[in-house]
């Protein structure tokens, strides 16, 4: 076997074992969350009229696998992005590793801050409205559908808030620099616009109340991006 057939392997097992490590703590997340998902589900149903249908025996262990999940990704986030930088910190510079590192705790708490949007300001928003259609229907709901599309209305955010620690971590690299992002932002504003129409009831009024913030997250993103893009061009002459 050659020298680079070799280094190939090492990085093969190294990035095996990183995923393996994230994989467990999402199963024991999981099932820590399992554990209390009953009086989860209690909470998060606790403004609705009546209990939930299931139209199947195996519907209500579905519905808690959905909740218990969303928590355990909740927690699986800043562990996977600490095996990210496990698996580069190699190759980085001691300045660059301890950077990156510190981004980490980050990707926790904006995850956080996107369910809680989603949650609090999109998924009422958008469940007042689609109830006010259903007026001269008699509603009922299953659980299953339910927490579908509470989660179709939460976890999307939770993830789109990552872009502006996502986008810092990349230019720390050297992979993205502003001047890229900003000749993509005509591109990534299209995307974040049909994610924004996609997710959202087909009323202009909605889909205002997500565009715009999500046009917001990416502008901070680029000024994050050249923000330290300076720091690190600084860092590079002084060296």
């Amino acid at each position: 076997m050659s020298e680079q057939e070799m280094h190939l392997t090492e990085h093969l097992a190294e990035l095996r074992k990183r995923l393996i490590i994230t994989l467990s703590v999402f199963l024991a997340a999981l099932c820590g969350a399992f554990i209390f998902v009953e009086d989860i589900y209690a909470w998060l149903t606790r403004d609705l009229d009546g209990k939930l249908q299931v139209l199947s025996p195996s519907d209500p262990l579905w519905v808690y696998l959905m909740i218990a999940g969303v928590f355990a990704i909740a927690v699986t986030i800043p562990v996977a992005g600490f095996q990210v930088w496990r698996f580069v910190a190699p190759g980085l510079r001691p300045a660059e590793r301890r950077t990156s590192l510190a981004y980490i705790p980050a990707l926790a708490v904006l995850f956080l801050l996107g369910l809680a949007f989603g949650y609090l300001v999109i998924y009422p928003m958008v469940l007042q409205f689609l109830a006010g259609l259903s007026g001269p229907f008699t509603t009922s709901y299953t659980a299953d559908k339910y927490f579908r599309f509470m989660i179709n209305m939460t976890v999307p955010f939770g993830i789109l808030f990552e872009m502006p620690v996502i986008v810092m971590f990349l230019t720390s690299l050297g992979v993205l620099n502003p001047l890229r992002l900003a000749k993509m932002r005509r591109v990534a504003y299209l995307v974040l616009t049909v994610t924004a129409v996609t997710i959202t009831p087909p009323d202009p009024v909605s889909d205002i109340l997500v565009i715009i913030p999500l046009f917001l997250l990416y502008e901070i993103s680029v000024g994050l991006s050249r923000f330290v893009y300076r720091k690190r061009l600084a860092k590079l002459e002084a060296a």
